[in-house]
């Protein structure tokens, strides 16, 4: 069996694993600048801190004959995208960042605005947009880092996947929402 590093290559990767044992994960061999990195997946966190409050708020809010199963779907929702909170937050620190979990500035720094609305279907609309530009945003973010950073790359495309998922489901809701009066989708 063939083997991936002979000796001086294994005393050579050892040698650089000790330079710089503070930085952890960080290891000379992590090639995209690490300051960009952290502030966009900053941006990437805010996004999805002010997706948590708006799907936590239209959970709370929708109100309505239809109301019940999309609520509830707005809370698994939120459930989800906290922990895609969780994710990049672990990721900043790996990189030796810090988390900025500040809510000043929390809409300056997201990518989606927060957005009070009063019907049901303006709730839909709303959150479906917001996962658009989620969407877009993460592929953007994919593509910056090519394979400079395999790791965040990995975490963001399943934080990807998930957001496609959301808007799938939204738009279905969209697509398929019954016809329904005014004082049905408004929020009493």
């Amino acid at each position: 069996m063939k083997t991936i590093h002979s000796n001086n290559e294994s005393e050579h990767l050892r040698d650089q694993a000790i330079i710089n044992l503070e930085q952890g994960a960080l290891t000379p061999g992590y090639s995209a600048n690490v300051a960009e990195v952290i502030y966009y997946l900053n941006e990437s966190l805010a996004t999805e801190l002010v997706c948590v409050l708006r799907y936590r708020t239209n959970y709370f809010m929708a109100r309505g004959i239809h109301a019940k199963g999309i609520a509830q779907e707005f809370l698994i929702h939120a459930s989800e995208e906290l922990l895609h909170v969780d994710m990049l937050a672990s990721r900043i620190v790996q990189l030796g960042g810090e988390p900025d979990f500040s809510p000043d500035g929390l809409n300056n720094r997201s990518h989606v605005e927060y957005t009070a609305v009063i019907s049901l279907v303006d709730m839909i609309r709303e959150n479906l947009i917001a996962e658009r530009i989620a969407i877009d945003s993460y592929r953007d973010f994919i593509h910056y880092l090519k394979e400079n950073d395999p790791t965040t790359s990995r975490m963001l495309k399943e934080i990807l996947a998930m957001e496609e998922a959301h808007a799938d489901e939204l738009a279905d809701w969209l697509e398929d929402f019954p016809t329904a009066t005014v004082s049905e989708l408004v929020i009493n």
